[in-house]
């Protein structure tokens, strides 16, 4: 067939894929109440990529009564046009993602709609706020149903009108209900974000994390240092050069940068779907390599940097300490003080499921990796081991598993699609490459404990299943011999089935 000219003719080709992909049709959850409040059958905490891509996927498999929430006003959701300060994005442009295969869907599909075929095949990398604009539009065409300006609270158990667990969550729009949850909060995960403590205590105005909202405009002539040698830091970097800033200077504490980006390796299938059925050994020992090397930084981002020449790398230098002087950030290093008139840390999240507000009522009870697995001496440096130990050390469906069995049962009814996924499943929960096969196995977590759930009630609505598919005409049957019981006779509704009839 040929290609959509236009995203009005791409519309009508989702539309129409959706329908013919839409087997199996038939509605299968009920309604459920808590109090007499409606109870969501999932709520999603994010509507980013991450948070668009489950509720597809769910929607997909007649799960309609999900609601997302994003903290952000609508079209500021994720990071693209927020903190992301890289031009384009670092993933391959042919990549899928939250589209789960359904080519009209792609972003190539929306990207050649509306700019054509040639444009997209001379394009190097998707701008950002391409990318952004296409999750917006995804969101709109699939129907996802999305209420931003909430911020998710705390998560508690509760009990729905007829005795099946479900889940409480805080919210700043009130107090909402659901089944199901699922985390999906991207690079921030069950975490926060982190810098040094020594920089944390400066002024405000002396300093911010990469993921806060930056005045670049007023770091106008103004000396900048920036902490860290990942994409991001390298991101903030250009963008205060850009800026005007008259000096940017960036510390990495190895005395080698970081080239290589070992997420380019793993996007295989192989990895990407079976990495979290594989025994802990192999999945430490893998994803501790990877996540010990920290994120490298490709080339048209240090190629941004050393277009300006007031720019300056400093290797092997790390920080020890900072203090403010005289209205100037001075820190610390292992090769003397160095004064700034401002700092930026691209230091990235810590993973600690206390420090999330949606889980305060249960992080205590979290499974961490430290608590399942210890790595055979020498093979992961102590600091390593130590930050790592950290993530949540997830069940195959990525739900929480409890540290202390019994304490707290409600966790396997939340699901995390983050950041923090990657030491159980690899980078299933915040990229691109992965989210084809990570976000339909969130969802089929989700819906199998659904099911699960319902099985006495889905019982005796197949005990009571009358539907015929073939009218009978009885004039010409002839009557069993009398005393015969009929073939078609059912169990009796309300009792558990027999062995043989389990059997049968």
């Amino acid at each position: 067939m040929p290609a959509p000219r236009n995203l009005l003719e791409l519309e009508q080709d989702v539309a129409r894929d959706l329908e013919l992909t839409a087997h199996p049709r038939a509605p299968w959850l009920v309604p459920k109440a808590c109090g007499g409040a409606p109870v969501l059958d999932c709520l999603i905490i994010g509507a980013g990529q991450g948070g668009l891509a489950i509720a597809h996927a769910l929607r997909r498999d007649k799960v309609e009564n999900i609601l997302v929430v994003d903290r952000a006003p609508e079209g500021r959701e994720g990071p693209w046009v927020t903190y992301a300060r890289m031009r384009t994005l670092r993933s391959w442009k042919t990549q899928i993602g939250p589209d789960l295969r359904l080519p009209s869907l792609t972003y190539q599909a929306w990207h050649e709609a509306q700019f054509g075929a040639a444009h997209f095949e001379a394009m190097g990398w998707i701008p950002k706020e391409a990318w952004h604009d296409y999750l917006l539009w995804f969101r709109r065409v699939t129907g996802i149903p999305v209420r931003n300006g909430v911020t998710a609270g705390a998560i508690t158990p509760a009990r729905t009108d007829d005795g099946l667990p479900c889940l409480r969550i805080d919210s700043s729009d009130g107090p909402l209900l659901a089944r199901k949850v699922v985390i999906a909060t991207g690079q921030e995960g069950v975490g926060a974000w982190w810098m040094p403590e020594f920089v944390t205590a400066l002024p405000r105005a002396l300093r911010a994390h990469a993921s806060e909202a930056i005045d670049f405009a007023a770091l106008r002539g103004k000396v900048v240092a920036v902490l860290g040698a990942g994409a991001s830091a390298f991101d903030n970097a250009a963008t205060a050069l850009e800026a005007g800033a008259a000096e940017v200077h960036l510390f990495c504490r190895r005395v080698e940068p970081m080239i290589i980006q070992p997420y380019r390796w793993l996007t295989f299938a192989g990895f990407l779907r079976h990495m979290h059925q594989m025994p802990d050994e192999w999945r430490w020992r893998f994803m501790s390599y990877i996540l010990g090397l920290r994120e490298g930084f490709p080339q048209d981002t240090y190629s941004r940097v050393l277009a300006f020449p007031n720019f300056t790398m400093h290797v092997g230098r790390s920080w020890h300490d900072a203090r403010a002087e005289a209205g100037r950030a001075v820190v610390s290093t292992g090769q003397g003080d160095f004064a700034a008139d401002f700092l930026i840390c691209g230091t990235g999240a810590r993973m600690d499921p206390g420090l999330a507000p949606e889980l305060a009522a249960c992080a205590h009870n979290i499974a961490r990796w430290r608590d399942r697995y210890t790595p055979p001496p020498g093979e992961t440096p102590p600091e390593l081991a130590e930050r790592l130990g950290g993530f949540p050390y997830l069940a195959t469906d990525s739900s929480f598993l409890e540290a202390q069995p019994g304490e707290t049962p409600w966790l396997r009814d939340i699901h995390l699609f983050a950041i923090g996924t990657s030491l159980s499943f690899g980078p299933a929960g915040s990229s691109i490459n992965a989210m084809s096969i990570a976000a339909p196995r969130v969802a089929a977590g989700v819906t199998r404990g659904l099911f699960e759930a319902d099985l006495p009630r889905l019982y005796e609505d197949l005990l009571a299943y009358d539907v015929p598919q073939v009218v009978l005409e009885r004039e010409r049957l002839v009557p069993p011999p009398p005393g015969r019981e009929s073939p078609m006779a059912r169990p009796s509704a309300g009792r558990a089935p027999r062995q043989s009839e389990a059997e049968a």
